[in-house]
C-alpha cells in the first residue's frame, strides 16, 4: 500500500530517518555488509521505504557477495526507473523508485542468473512485507 508522499525535501527529511534521507533523497549508499535486509531469507516483497511501492520479490533475491541485497529483476518493471549515472568518475545505471523518485541503488549487467542483471540495492531503501 502506498503512503502519501511529502511534497518538499523538508517534508521528506522529517518523514525519513537521517540515513534514509541521505541514501534515498541524496543518493548516498550504506556501507557494505551492514544492511538489515542483506541476509533476509523470508518469502515476501521488498517495498520502497519512502513510499511503499512494491519493488522486488524475494524470489528474485540472490547472494552476490557484494555486501548489498541483490535481485535479478524487479517485481514489476513499471515500478522502477533506470537512469544513466556518471557520478564518482564512472558510468553506472541508477535504480530509482518510479513512484517517489527516490534513489535505491544501481543495476549492473554481471548477475549470475539467466537475466545477467544485478540490482544492487541499499537495505535502507527497502522495507520487507512477509508473505
Amino acid at each position: 500500500m502506498k503512503t502519501k508522499m511529502p511534497e518538499s525535501e523538508e517534508e521528506w527529511e522529517k518523514k525519513l530517518t537521517p540515513d534514509q534521507y541521505r541514501i534515498l533523497r541524496e543518493k548516498g549508499t550504506e556501507a557494505p555488509f551492514t544492511g538489515h535486509l542483506l541476509n533476509k531469507k523470508d518469502k515476501g516483497n521488498y517495498t520502497c521505504a519512502a513510499c511503499g511501492q512494491v519493488l522486488f520479490s524475494s524470489d528474485a533475491k540472490f547472494e552476490s557477495g557484494t555486501g548489498w541485497p541483490s535481485f535479478d529483476s524487479p517485481a514489476n518493471t513499471e515500478n522502477v526507473q533506470l537512469k544513466e549515472d556518471y557520478s564518482l568518475g564512472m558510468h553506472r545505471t541508477e535504480v530509482i523508485c518510479k513512484n517517489c523518485k527516490s534513489h535505491l541503488g544501481h543495476l549492473f549487467k554481471d548477475g549470475p542468473t539467466k537475466t545477467k542483471e544485478r540490482y544492487c540495492i541499499n537495505s535502507t531503501c527497502l522495507a520487507f512485507k512477509k508473505k
